[in-house]
């Protein structure tokens, strides 16, 4: 009995591993620190992109450069055609484009409409291209999978109602120019 005894003090006051002990401790929180910033960097590059490319493909619009009739599915190649970070772009972005009112200028007060990724129905937008000097309002959204979605800001970036994705949602304001 006192030779284990001996042996349980002798280990007890052994100090070999104690860094590995420290190691072990601190990298969960440099792992979850790292995929965090890992995951917001993703994030802000798809949102710029997205953005980026919505102002340049209103912009050729507003000037006329697209042969009529415009539709929305060749906005959304045209969007999807200058970004290169989304997968499958040109079935999941929805974008609306929508005349605002000089008079009382009253944006509407819904959330622009995502794609239910989880249903085979797509959700109906308008896409009104407008005439001479009138303002237009552009809503485009793009529902993408987190590359860590249950750690650091995964969790805390908005999700569709069904948990399926993070939403990346773009607006922006033009007017039409004269011809």
């Amino acid at each position: 009995m006192k030779r284990i005894g001996k042996s349980f003090l002798r280990a007890w006051r052994d100090e070999g591993g104690v860094a590995s002990i420290e190691f072990v401790m601190a990298i969960p929180v440099l792992m979850m620190i790292f995929m965090a910033s890992f995951e917001s960097g993703l994030f802000m590059t798809r949102k710029i992109m997205l953005e980026q490319s919505v102002d340049i493909v209103m912009r050729e619009l507003r000037l006329g450069h697209y042969p009529s009739p415009v539709t929305t599915d060749k906005l959304k190649t045209e969007i999807c055609n200058r970004t290169v970070v989304f997968n499958n772009c040109a079935a999941n972005i929805m974008i609306e484009l929508q005349k605002i009112s000089t008079s009382d200028a009253i944006m509407p007060t819904t959330s622009p409409e995502c794609r239910d990724l989880s249903l085979p129905i797509k959700p109906s937008t308008t896409l009104q291209i407008g005439a001479e000097n009138e303002l237009m309002l552009v809503r485009a959204c793009i529902i993408v999978d987190a590359l860590f979605p249950t750690t650091g800001i995964g969790l805390d970036l908005t999700r569709t109602t069904n948990g399926g994705g993070i939403k990346i949602v773009t607006v922006s304001a033009f007017s039409n120019e004269p011809s």
